[in-house]
């Protein structure tokens, strides 16, 4: 019992001390170039178009994720309460589908709050079943709400320091980097009690070139003019987490 709160404990420490060290660290501000996409074009009536429709990709994933867990297929998990941080994490991506193409329907920074703060959800959750599977079933579910909150608070407390004329973005991109820190570790190094872990491999790669397309958002809207970096990005974040329903449908229990 005292290992498991130690362990529990540190793992807190290890979300905690990063975020509260962004919470002191000289404020950055999210820049408001920021909400300039290369793709402005307006379709039926909608504007930004490309960037609003393509969040029905996340839509559809999170609707193939949660049909899967009511599913409930034999193999896919030994109890159902290691379903929970999944079931979060797929709410958490159909919620970021609805913020996102809000956001982008007249892009400001209080849309922007909807868009990140299902995202961090998303992390937060995605971080616990990793846990879960990698280390311990209980501390990842205990630690499953903590990193929800956690990731919760840095999108508040970004808006909070914004209206305090102080705005600072620097704690939620901390939380989005040590989550991905912890995944990025946790992954090769523990094995997990499931086949399949080369679809948590290839989610990876595969979030890796989302976040080099919005980087290049006009780059790649000037080839053609078809497609903006930042409508890629949507398309190649839900293929990304399409990576995980798959995992969810085809692996086994190792024995």
């Amino acid at each position: 019992m005292m290992s498991k709160k130690f362990h529990l404990g540190g793992l807190l420490l290890f979300f905690l001390v990063p975020v509260l060290s962004a919470v002191w660290l000289p404020p950055f501000s999210q820049p408001q170039a920021y909400h300039r996409f290369a793709d402005a074009r307006a379709f039926f009536g909608v504007p930004n178009f490309g960037n609003v429709a393509s969040n029905l990709a996340f839509l559809w994933v999170a609707w193939l994720g949660l049909a899967l867990l009511r599913r409930s297929r034999p193999g896919a998990f030994v109890s159902t309460e290691e379903q929970r941080p999944y079931a979060v994490f797929f709410l958490g991506l159909a919620a970021t589908g609805f913020g996102s193409a809000w956001y982008h329907l007249a892009p400001d920074h209080a849309g922007l709050f909807w868009d990140r703060l299902p995202m961090t959800v998303c992390f937060g959750a995605l971080t616990a079943a990793v846990i879960m599977e990698r280390v311990d079933l209980r501390l990842g579910l205990a630690m499953l709400a903590p990193l929800v909150a956690l990731g919760a608070g840095t999108v508040c407390w970004w808006r909070y320091s914004d209206a305090q004329g102080e705005e600072n973005v620097l704690p939620y991109f901390a939380f989005q980097a040590v989550s991905l820190l912890a995944l990025v570790v946790l992954v090769p190094l523990r094995p997990s009690g499931y086949t399949r872990s080369q679809d948590l491999t290839a989610a990876a790669l595969l979030y890796a070139l989302a976040v080099a397309a919005e980087q290049l958002d006009a780059a790649v809207f000037a080839v053609g003019q078809i497609v903006s970096g930042h409508t890629l990005k949507h398309l190649l974040a839900a293929t990304a987490i399409y990576q995980i329903v798959r995992m969810l449908r085809e692996r086994e229990r190792v024995l």
